[in-house]
């Protein structure tokens, strides 16, 4: 709409630009659907304690690396851990809770009658 904007025409410039913002919101809205995946990242000790939920003493992350308890990466004698690898790890310590432990073993009783 490249017209001088008179009174006249305000009623059409006025649809346009109703018009415009509202392809602008729609865009927006399938934009929030379609989230763009998080990059995965390194991080070294001081940066995995802060990662971490509870912030576990750098002691406390040396014992597990030392029993092979969590995920890691040595080069050298730098320690890395691998974004992805930890979130894993988390949540494959997840407990499951009474209902699901009730459900499984209600499949798990149907299935071997």
């Amino acid at each position: 709409m490249n017209e001088n904007i008179t009174l006249e025409t305000m009623p059409k410039a006025l649809a346009y630009l109703i018009g415009k913002v509202e392809a602008l919101e729609g865009f927006l809205k399938a934009q929030e659907k379609s989230p763009v995946p998080a990059t995965d990242c390194w991080m070294n000790i001081d940066e995995l304690r802060e990662y971490l939920p509870d912030k576990p003493a750098k002691a406390t992350i040396y014992g597990w690396v030392n029993n092979r308890q969590i995920p890691h990466h040595k080069g050298g004698k730098k320690l890395r851990f691998l974004q992805s690898e930890i979130d894993k790890w988390l949540s494959a310590g997840k407990r499951k809770s009474e209902s699901e432990l009730a459900m499984e073993a209600e499949k798990y009783c149907q299935t071997k009658r």
